[in-house]
């Protein structure tokens, strides 16, 4: 492995999710650096403001396990795909790209759903019906995702279309809990991931 570093010793990496493929940061390395995350699967980078090495997590407990690493076709460029405890930015948010210039994309998924609810956590919007969940605490919403839970039932035994809009109405309440909880919908992905594992080493 040759990696063509810069002028400066340092070649940028990407981060990404392994799990869901979101680009969640972007740093630097030296050879130190790069050697450290081989050696120890744990991501290390360098700071440039700092001049130093940093273990990511090793203050905020936002840790990084690093489960594959790659070079592109120059050779001056890393993508590291990890998986992430917590959040990977510093202001909060799970990943550091989350101001847009401009976006065309449509599709929509779990861990989009649970950064419009952390989002509005953490910017209240007045008149949002996620921000009054919120404020008004953990038996609300346990009160509402019991709710939707019965719906969901009731929901199953008529036709599909309003089965549909009832799991909508449910995912959404349980993606609100899990904010709540502090607890990120990818790592109850995590959890599922190494359920899947184990059933695969017991057959």
């Amino acid at each position: 492995m040759t990696i063509q570093f810069n002028q400066e010793g340092l070649v940028p990496v990407i981060t990404q999710d392994a799990t869901s493929k979101e680009v969640l940061m972007l740093a630097y390395m030296n050879q130190e650096a790069l050697e450290a995350t081989i050696k120890t699967k744990r991501a290390t980078y360098f700071s440039r403001a700092r001049q130093a090495l940093w273990v990511k997590g090793q203050t905020s407990g936002h840790h990084q396990q690093v489960v594959s690493m790659f070079y592109d076709c120059d050779q001056d460029a890393l993508l590291l795909q990890v998986i992430q405890t917590g959040v990977a930015c510093h202001t909060g948010h799970r990943s550091c790209f989350y101001t847009p210039i401009f976006s065309e994309d449509v599709s929509f998924d779990a861990n989009k759903l649970y950064a419009i609810v952390l989002d509005r956590k953490l910017n209240p919007v007045e008149g949002s019906y996620t921000n009054y969940l919120l404020t008004k605490g953990l038996d609300k919403i346990l009160k509402k995702v019991g709710e939707e839970t019965s719906e969901v039932i009731i929901a199953a035994k008529n036709d599909h279309q309003e089965l549909i809009q009832e799991t909508s109405d449910l995912l959404y309440h349980l993606t609100v809990l899990l904010v709540q909880k502090g607890i990120h919908i990818q790592t109850i992905f995590e959890n599922l991931s190494k359920r899947h594992g184990q059933k695969d080493a017991q057959k």
